[in-house]
């Protein structure tokens, strides 16, 4: 049940806010456990929460957790303790749904919680990741260097997808703008042409006669074409939902061209950079395994990587699993081993990593630089031969006058 309440803090500032509790006595005895002196409890009722409501449809940007854990840490290491610091945060938030998380792990932490506990709670803002790395923060006593660390890593995970989502937008832009006009020329203007055209008894030249005889089709069952098109991709993206249908699309996205190995080594590179972060936080090698497959984006790697991690339980080893998968690059498996010999395993995977993301941003650059032209040509030359159809008619016509 949730309380509305009104008190006084420590220093004499009035408060206004809500807490959940099972009783009106527990719920004073909370706010008196965190040092509020209560005016006024009263328990709220609601046919409609429009704060739950609003923030099932709320998305928590990544951005905004690393702000926040910065922020965090910052006021960690000025001194402040952890309720203190987590009520600043929440008071000088815009996301509601945030503010409203941050508020909710206060409450628990002055009910006893630790403050990892209480993270594991609200998983749409802080993993699993975030809220381990956090409860070994605290066992270590060096929470505030930990959350720094959780946020540089979050930011160049952030980084990195918007750099291939930027790749990917041009790309797609020249495609469906080619369609659309490809698609009005034939839809619209062709058959305004077809209809002149046969009003004058002349023998058509063959270009003509095969783009009226697409004009003709595109008239009588372009909008089935369409339908069963957009039929055929949501059948596809819905098959790409289920556990074997993603093992398959991920699987044979990773042998494309081009793109395919873009992604291959951004993947590894992801993974890579997760590793060598859990390892420094001080978390064991099996667990940080299982982390990374829980954040893997991949299905095909993540089963790759879970049949490392069983073969790592059973001793042997990291570097000698990944050998045997070819999903794994040479650079890899080799700085891998070498980690394990030297004891600096974080190290060479940090170096995989930039290594890795050097070659994907560089590949991607090329990929553009390539795909641009390429796109011009084959929209020119979709043009150039409707206009070569056209006027072809027109001069045949000419010469029959």
């Amino acid at each position: 049940m949730d309380f509305a309440y009104t008190a006084y803090t420590e220093d004499k500032r009035m408060v206004r806010g809500k807490v959940s509790a099972t009783t009106e006595e527990a719920a004073n005895d909370l706010l008196a456990y965190g040092g509020y002196n209560v005016i006024s409890l009263k328990p709220t009722f609601a046919l409609i929460d429009k704060e739950k409501l609003l923030s099932k449809f709320t998305r928590i940007k990544p951005e905004e957790v690393v702000m926040f854990s910065r922020q965090f840490a910052l006021l960690l290491e000025s001194g402040t303790d952890i309720v203190t610091s987590l009520d600043l945060l929440q008071e000088q938030m815009d996301n509601q749904t945030l503010k409203k998380m941050i508020a909710e792990v206060a409450s628990d932490i002055r009910g006893g919680s630790s403050l990892s506990a209480a993270l594991t709670k609200h998983p749409r803002a802080f993993s699993q990741m975030y809220h381990r790395t956090v409860a070994a923060g605290e066992q270590g006593g060096n929470l505030e260097i930990v959350l720094r660390q959780m946020a540089d890593h979050i930011e160049k995970g952030v980084v990195t997808e918007k750099k291939i989502k930027g790749a990917l937008t041009y790309p797609v832009i020249v495609v469906v703008v080619a369609v659309v006009v490809v698609g009005i020329l034939v839809t619209y203007v062709l058959p305004t042409f077809t209809d002149l055209y046969g009003q004058f008894n002349v023998e058509m030249p063959l270009p003509t006669r095969i783009l009226m005889a697409v004009a003709d089709w595109a008239s009588a069952y372009g909008l089935y074409a369409m339908l069963g098109f957009i039929v055929a991709i949501m059948a596809v993206y819905a098959y790409t939902k289920t556990p074997a249908g993603k093992y398959r699309w991920d699987k044979q996205v990773l042998g494309f061209p081009v793109m395919g190995r873009i992604l291959h080594i951004s993947e590894l590179a992801r993974a890579c950079r997760t590793m060598s972060f859990l390892l420094r936080v001080g978390l064991p090698l099996p667990e940080v395994l299982g982390m990374t497959i829980q954040g893997s984006t991949n299905k095909y790697i993540s089963e790759q990587m879970t049949e490392v991690r069983q073969e790592l339980i059973r001793g042997e080893g990291l570097s000698r699993p990944m050998l045997k998968r070819s999903i794994f690059l040479p650079m890899m498996t080799q700085m891998v081993k070498v980690g394990e010999e030297t004891g600096s395993l974080d190290n060479t995977l940090i170096t995989v990593a930039d290594s890795f993301d050097a070659e994907a941003a560089d590949k991607t650059a090329a990929a553009i630089a390539l795909i641009q032209p390429m796109m011009t040509i084959v929209l020119g030359g979709l043009v150039g031969v409707i206009i070569l159809g056209m006027m072809s008619a027109m001069y045949s016509i000419y010469g029959s006058l």
